[in-house]
């Protein structure tokens, strides 16, 4: 059914090409612009959605300009990792954005799940996600679907089933490096989906590299140090680990100039904030009360040991 369907949409964008060389209207959005006819109430809803909102803010006001708004909410957002052991990263800023996006169709009265097509490889790395992580990071996980599909193309389809039947908040298709079957074309048609459908896709790409796509924005993740936790009183508890901190690169944008900074996840709250660049050193007011053991320095300068002598091969006793 999947390989069918893929077959399918080759051949749609292989008509959407045609069509583009003799400067005809594309047969996917005229498709899609009568399915939105027809569909008559949900097609209201859509573009009621699309008049409300088509940005979502980040919160962070030098993102936010830089992203003419924030993510948008009916396109791909692309967000990568450039090493594998650097998923938890994307991934957290990733169900950092969908967190946010939860929140604000909460406000509205929209209780939608949000759904993570996972990728089997990835995965082996990374881990699958945690109910109760997920809910310690502000997520709701009675409306958190995760799907694994085995290849790539199945997970293609259910990408594109998902944005266009609009049950979703929020899709996630994540994927390891940059596979030969994903290039332009299929980016471009899920593009397609999101847009006629008025929801956002975010694609995660782990252990990637910078490729064109249809993407309107992409993001670099990578892992910064925590701070300490910080108490009712305003002091920091010494020893502690904080809300977790993201160092985010704008790579790909209209802003001209290149951006980059930290972002600090409180989770409580459901909000990003701007953080400073982590300290070396912690002055001794803010060290933790049991550091561990210290050890001592040399007495004899030595900073390891000799060398062994000559080794003498025996034959076994027994």
């Amino acid at each position: 059914m999947a390989q069918n369907a893929l077959a399918r949409e080759r051949l749609f964008a292989l008509r959407e090409t045609i069509a583009k060389l003799e400067g005809k209207p594309a047969p996917a959005l005229a498709a899609a612009e009568r399915e939105a006819l027809a569909s008559g109430q949900a097609g209201g809803q859509a573009a009621e959605r699309n008049d409300r909102r088509l940005r979502l803010p980040l919160g962070v006001a030098p993102l936010d300009e830089a992203m003419e708004g924030g993510l948008p909410l009916d396109a791909i957002t692309e967000i990568r990792s450039t090493l594998l052991r650097d998923a938890g990263a994307s991934c957290g800023f990733a169900l950092a954005a969908a967190c946010l996006l939860q929140r604000l169709e909460e406000d509205d009265g929209d209780h939608s799940p949000i759904l993570w097509i996972g990728d089997t490889i990835s995965t082996m790395e990374a881990g699958l996600p945690y109910a109760v992580g997920l809910q310690d990071f502000g997520l709701r996980p009675d409306r958190f679907l995760h799907a694994l599909p085995r290849k790539l193309e199945e997970a293609l389809w259910l990408a594109e089933c998902a944005v266009e039947s609009g049950a979703f908040s929020v899709v996630i298709l994540e994927m390891r490096g940059n596979p030969a079957h994903f290039g332009l074309t299929e980016s471009r048609r899920l593009c397609l989906r999101a847009k006629a459908a008025g929801r956002p896709l975010l694609l995660l790409r782990q252990a990637g590299e910078e490729e064109a796509s249809s993407a309107v924005f992409r993001l670099l993740a990578e892992p910064a140090p925590s701070g300490t936790r910080a108490l009712p009183d305003g002091s920091r508890f010494a020893g502690s680990i904080g809300n977790p901190v993201f160092r985010l690169s704008l790579e790909k944008s209209r802003n001209p100039a290149p951006l980059s900074l930290l972002l600090e996840w409180n989770p409580h709250e459901r909000q990003f904030f701007l953080a400073g660049e982590p300290r070396q050193a912690l002055p001794p007011d803010e060290r933790s009360a049991y550091p561990g053991a210290q050890f001592s320095a040399s007495s004899d300068g030595q900073g390891r040991p000799q060398k062994m002598g000559s080794f003498l091969a025996f034959e076994r006793a027994s």
